[in-house]
């Protein structure tokens, strides 16, 4: 049986962007075609396909959208011990499990083995057969996101304070950082997080085994990898696609590629790649929002890359005067709201990592958001909750 990758260029295989675990699914589909196998003896196999969809972020359409829904359905009725354990451990046991509580729940503590540790373990939780020594390993892979979160934090907050004190850096169209003692396993995503605050092209790098390496990430829209490909010449080694790769080089060759990476993303990046944008579905009035409307929604899931969450726009809201900050650091806007003058019941609404709104919510004037809708589960109990992804005083650019 020849077998090839479908993201050869000779592979014929209609759909490419399966992830890694999706292709070795397919492997096995294929043998039990070949042997006479049942199908259903596969079945149980879609968790891991699920949870490998939503981690490595690849296309939620086509056959990921068919492996993605079924895998769902296996992890939410019966999912292997391992991951009931880390489900357990995460906080959402009994709840329905979607593709972002994947994203942001399940894959950061199953990826933060390799990161802290070693990458064996997190294997040994998704084959263990029984839920003690799941329960066990799953304890271990929950201190080991605990110390990978402290770590990334700290490191996010010296690479905050390399850029805010440095006026060329803040000038510039590029992050590039480099500590040769920052843990090789998080550059990647203190990357991320300092693009949600410089929005702009971002390397953090660090040093391993002789070498300056780690991870970059991009912006909507400007091809990272093209950027770093054109530097090839003071490589040793990289890789990755259009919004994240990794890289490796020799430590007196830094200077040079910081330079020449600077320059060919100010000369090929656009102004409206260096501002943050949120694509909007459509304007909806608060009214428009009930049960109905929410279960019309929920038949386009799962969602995730290409078929995101809907984002919606309603105009001239007001806060019902029960603005709180919640969260640990009080970093999040909690709140009800309702259409300006409509004395009707007020819709719950959260803004994580909004705190610096509150100001604005309270002011006693109409406001814009920017939101997608979701159920929020308490004690058993659901109820629909604004999601906010933006606020702005008055009204949003109509474009």
């Amino acid at each position: 049986m020849l077998f090839r990758s479908p993201k050869r260029p000779d592979c014929p295989y209609p759909f490419k962007e399966l992830s890694g675990c999706g292709v070795g699914f397919k492997l096995l589909q294929a043998f039990a075609l070949r042997n006479d196998i049942p199908f259903e003896l596969l079945v149980p196999y879609l968790d891991l396909v699920a949870v490998s969809i939503a981690s490595d972020i690849v296309p939620i359409t086509g056959e990921n959208r068919i492996l993605a829904h079924f895998g769902l359905k296996r992890l939410n009725s019966d999912p292997r011990q391992g991951l009931k354990s880390i489900i357990d451990i995460s906080g959402i046991k009994g709840k329905e499990i979607f593709i972002s509580d994947i994203v942001f729940r399940l894959g950061p503590r199953i990826n933060a083995a390799g990161r802290i540790e070693k990458g064996k373990t997190a294997v040994d939780l998704l084959v263990a057969e029984n839920l003690t020594e799941a329960d066990t390993i799953s304890r271990q892979i929950n201190e080991d996101n605990n110390t990978r979160k402290d770590i990334d934090r700290a490191i996010t907050q010296e690479a905050m304070a390399l850029i805010a004190g440095s006026d060329e850096m803040l000038k510039r169209k590029t992050t590039v950082l480099y500590n040769p003692n920052w843990a090789k396993g998080v550059v990647g995503i203190v990357a991320s997080r300092l693009i949600e605050i410089y929005y702009r092209p971002t390397i953090v790098l660090t040093e391993s085994n002789g070498l300056v390496t780690g991870s970059a990430r991009s912006v909507e829209g400007f091809d990272l990898y093209k950027a770093i490909e054109s530097c090839s010449h003071l490589l040793e080694s990289f890789g990755g696609h259009i919004y994240a790769a990794g890289l490796s080089l020799k430590k007196e060759n830094l200077a040079a590629f910081i330079e020449e990476f600077e320059k060919n993303v100010a000369d090929t990046i656009t102004p409206i790649q260096q501002i943050p944008q949120i694509a909007v579905d459509l304007k909806l009035n608060l009214a428009d929002i009930n049960p109905k409307f929410y279960r019309i929604l929920k038949q386009f899931e799962p969602f995730g890359p290409e078929n995101m969450t809907p984002v919606f726009v309603s105009e001239n809201v007001c806060e019902k005067n029960t603005g709180k900050l919640v969260g640990k650091e009080c970093e999040h806007l909690k709140f009800d709201l309702s259409k300006e003058n409509d004395l009707g019941k007020p819709f719950p609404a959260i803004g994580f990592k909004m705190a610096h709104f509150f100001n604005l919510i309270n002011d006693n004037k109409p406001f814009d958001i920017c939101y997608s809708l979701e159920e929020d589960e308490f004690n058993g109990s659901k109820k629909l909750q604004i999601k906010i992804r933006d606020i702005k005083a008055g009204h949003f650019d109509k474009k």
